[in-house]
């Protein structure tokens, strides 16, 4: 059996901090800048990190990105959205109308916490895997699950809630969150991911 792979967006924002915390759970990556880098056949998962997801967005659509990403979601890719990444995998956004991947059953809140708490610590429970340590900057929330779309086989399960907010969830495949697990050293939410990509194939 051949290891796995993973693939990472790296049109802007995180990506290096996920490589690292790939490499150090040893598993393999690619960084994914162009349509040229999008080689489904050569990785199992896709993380799409934090960063501008209006930035990440206007480059998917230049790159020819964005259609052959979906397509590969909807077809059981496992993928894993930390903060930005969570707003393109959204099926609504407050206040935005602009084309995203679109393919989790949530409405996303964008930059949810306010200039005062724009950037925040603390540690909280994820179920399924306990207290981690969370990093928030300028962050979403998911403000609600939506009705369970035909092209999901699945329902959304909550994860994490702080403060009467959801702040991770999964749908199937599908696994999103409001902070930036990444930049701590907690290794245990990327190795949570890694167990939904073994028992996808």
């Amino acid at each position: 059996m051949k290891p796995l792979r993973i693939a990472i967006l790296a049109l802007q924002g995180a990506f290096a901090e996920h490589q690292q915390i790939l490499q150090k759970i040893g598993v393999d990556s690619l960084l994914v800048r162009n349509l040229a880098d999008w080689t489904p056949e050569e990785f199992d998962g896709l993380i799409i990190p934090g960063g501008e997801s209006t930035a990440m967005l206007r480059i998917m659509n230049d790159e020819q990105l964005m259609t052959p990403v979906r397509n590969a979601i909807q077809q059981g890719l496992p993928v894993f959205g930390t903060c930005a990444g969570m707003i393109l995998l959204a099926k609504e956004v407050d206040n935005e109308t602009r084309e995203r991947l679109a393919t989790m059953d949530i409405r996303v809140h964008r930059n949810a916490y306010g200039r005062q708490m724009g950037s925040f610590y603390t540690e909280h429970d994820v179920n399924g895997i306990g207290t981690i340590p969370m990093t928030f900057i300028r962050a979403p929330y998911i403000e609600k699950t939506l009705q369970q779309s035909p092209s999901n086989t699945e329902p959304v399960e909550v994860l994490s809630v702080l403060d009467n907010h959801i702040i991770a969830a999964r749908q199937g495949n599908q696994l999103v969150c409001s902070f930036h697990p990444e930049l701590n050293e907690d290794l245990r939410f990327h190795k949570y991911f890694i167990s939904i990509v073994q028992q996808s194939k």
